[in-house]
């Protein structure tokens, strides 16, 4: 191989990858924990290096060229390798000490592993570790997470997975809002009430209605996709919103209701890249939860 051909700055391929997917230099720089120049010098340099326009520039936007969106795909798979080789070199640590990202759900990170990861900073008091809480899928191959706690079964051949408990969740709602309806009815009627939901889907109207409660669109007039803020709009009288029934009944503000209607359950898993899970930190973070969420918790 020769290596002369090779005649750009890796640093700057980054910046130009980072530019191009996060849509501004200002979001990249962000991104990338720089300052806005610093990153844009980097662009500009690769350019340079490689004697092509990566970049159209409109007063503050930025377009790729053809040339840059070509590039790009190459850029990509240098990153992925990066990443891989990455992977690699952590998992092969012995080391305990040193920090953990660990990925959950908003109201598993808020409402239940605040329950048990104090145990784990006793034992290995050398471990740091770092939560992020997002209803969204981390990407583990990329290193957005070290450890993710799943509500779905991964597919991905280079994840290790470990089912756990399932999650039982109900519907609640506050005593303020459960007196503005007419519940004499056995079961109650609760086709004209107000739910709090995720988004415009039709997923939840259609898991209520098969639980015999005819609801639809006109049910629902509050959308969040944040769990802990529909919580509170439950608390302050909103509405009928969801919850796993362990953080729902910790809560004294607000009652059960609907319990006639079966349960919603969900999937739990305990999820790493292949090549994470060697690593010694990782593992010994992996097990704990393993071992914690599968016998105590149901959150």
């Amino acid at each position: 191989m020769d290596w002369r051909n090779i005649n750009f700055d890796w640093n700057h391929a980054r910046a130009f990858l980072a530019t191009a997917q996060e849509g501004s230099l200002s979001a990249a720089a962000k991104a990338l924990g720089m300052t806005q120049p610093t990153l844009g010098r980097q662009v500009s340099a690769l350019e340079k290096e490689l004697g092509v326009t990566l970049f159209e520039r409109y007063g503050r936007g930025l377009t790729l060229t053809p040339t840059g969106a070509k590039l790009l795909e190459h850029v990509k798979s240098m990153s992925d390798s990066a990443n891989l080789f990455s992977l690699a070199a952590s998992g092969q640590s012995d080391s305990i000490a040193g920090p953990v990202l660990i990925s959950a759900s908003e109201t598993m990170a808020a409402y239940g592993l605040p329950l048990i990861l104090k145990p784990l900073r006793q034992q290995h008091p050398g471990i740091v570790l770092e939560i992020v809480a997002s209803n969204t899928a981390s990407d583990l191959k990329r290193r957005e997470a070290d450890i993710a706690i799943r509500g779905f079964r991964p597919s991905q051949s280079d994840l290790v997975a470990k089912r756990i408990t399932d999650i039982e969740a109900g519907f609640y709602a506050s005593p303020e809002y459960l007196e503005t309806l007419n519940l004499q009815s056995n079961p109650p009627d609760f086709s004209s009430a107000t739910f709090i939901g995720f988004n415009h889907s039709d997923e939840m109207i259609k898991v209520i209605n098969e639980r015999g409660v005819a609801v639809t669109h006109d049910n629902f007039p509050y959308l969040c996709e944040n769990h802990l803020v529909q919580w509170e709009m439950v608390k302050h009288g909103y509405g009928i919103g969801v919850m796993p029934t362990h953080a729902g009944g910790l809560e004294p503000g607000v009652t059960r209701v609907l319990e006639h209607i079966d349960p919603l359950i969900g999937e739990r898993w305990l999820v790493s890249h292949r090549e994470m899970y060697n690593n010694r930190r990782i593992r010994v973070v992996f097990d704990f939860l393993a071992n914690a969420l599968s016998r105590d918790y149901d959150v």
